[in-house]
């Protein structure tokens, strides 16, 4: 839906006065007190309820470091752009860092982890990030535009898992889209999955080389893939050229773009549960959080169904993590505010069947 200018500067005025981002370095919030701030009646009708409240969050990556989890979120506020298909509105400018000791209990905003002002190459929207752990070292993987305006992938690095992170100078080589989701296997080795199409200039790039004037594909033509690299023992570059990601339905057939109740729009993420990987995305336009079997981390993957039913807001990004002997799924909706650009996170127990398949899971009940 399209909403005025005006209305959003009269919501921008509100967020500068209550969520501002300059917020004490560290915050705390639990479930209760985040709870009580919403509509009890409206409240109920959620299956889970916001992790904080004093800030927006959307597109929640969750890992568990030193027994703790931490979530890398991105960061909304009401920019005052008015709403479009490539997510102009969608303009964030920092990471806050939260963590916590387990699902349900005390969260903790760590403050600002990394500005796009401090990112020597960024020119505009800093989106969804991820984290990885490796060296002794704490890496944040973020996209963001260049002063070309195209987006690319760069990485920071922190001593803490809260950050502060600094950033390198250049984006990692050969890198484009966004979304990264950075997965270590078995073995110690890590692999970056990435992609979105729209906004996310993803059907601008064939062979790794980019072309401005491509569009988004026609319904019969093949539906654009994810990409996935394996990342150097540095984790500050890719192993190797960029790879699609094969994706197809249950009989092993690729999609085509009108099968957008199925195949890739965004928001890869990777785990793996008894010896098999799961790659799990956004279907973008028809909103959901599907997932996808295979035996290797460069696929092929084969569409097992649902894990997230869509939610309130138009979009949908999610990540899965294990902690003490129990799956959750992190994601986000509009509960907080309505609004599709001012979303908030939240987490729910992730449940699977004795043959490995997920429990789809509806967020309001």
């Amino acid at each position: 839906m399209k909403v005025s200018a005006l209305t959003l500067l009269a919501s921008a005025a509100t967020a500068t006065a209550v969520f501002s981002c300059n917020s004490p370095a560290s915050h705390s919030s639990d479930k209760d007190s985040t709870t009580t701030k919403t509509d009890t009646g409206k409240a109920a009708a959620y299956l889970s309820q916001p992790l904080v409240s004093h800030i927006y969050t959307a597109d929640p990556s969750a890992h568990v470091f030193n027994n703790r989890i931490y979530i890398y979120p991105s960061h909304d506020t009401a920019t005052g752009i008015p709403e479009d298909d490539l997510g102009s509105h969608f303009d964030m400018k920092d990471f806050h860092i939260l963590s916590m000791d387990s699902v349900g209990g005390k969260v903790t905003d760590h403050g600002v982890a990394l500005s796009v002002k401090d990112i020597p190459w960024a020119g505009r929207q800093l989106w969804a990030p991820d984290a990885a752990f490796a060296n002794n070292t704490y890496y944040l993987y973020f996209p963001v535009k260049d002063k070309q305006d195209i987006f690319h992938i760069g990485v920071a690095t922190s001593s803490k898992p809260e950050g502060p992170f600094t950033p390198a100078k250049e984006p990692i080589k050969g890198s484009y889209s966004i979304d990264p989701c950075v997965f270590k296997d078995d073995d110690g080795k890590f692999y970056m999955y990435f992609g979105g199409i729209w906004g996310g200039q993803l059907q601008r790039w064939n062979n790794n080389k980019y072309d401005s004037t491509k569009g988004n594909r026609q319904p019969e033509e093949a539906a654009i893939l994810p990409r996935v690299a394996k990342l150097t023992a540095d984790m500050t570059s890719y192993d190797g050229p960029v790879k699609e990601l094969l994706l197809t339905d249950e009989k092993g057939t690729p999609y085509k773009e009108k099968d957008n109740s199925k195949r890739f729009f965004e928001a890869a993420w990777m785990h793996k549960y008894n010896g098999k990987y799961y790659f799990s995305y956004s279907t973008g336009d028809t909103h959901n959080i599907c997932y996808a079997i295979g035996d290797n981390p460069y696929g092929p993957f084969r569409y097992q169904g649902v894990i997230l039913n869509p939610v309130e807001g138009w979009t949908s990004h999610h990540s899965i993590v294990e902690k003490d002997g129990k799956w959750y799924l992190f994601y986000h909706d509009v509960q907080l505010s309505g609004k599709t650009y001012l979303r908030n996170v939240k987490a729910t127990e992730l449940h699977y069947n004795a043959d490995g398949t997920i429990q789809t899971i509806t967020a309001r009940k």
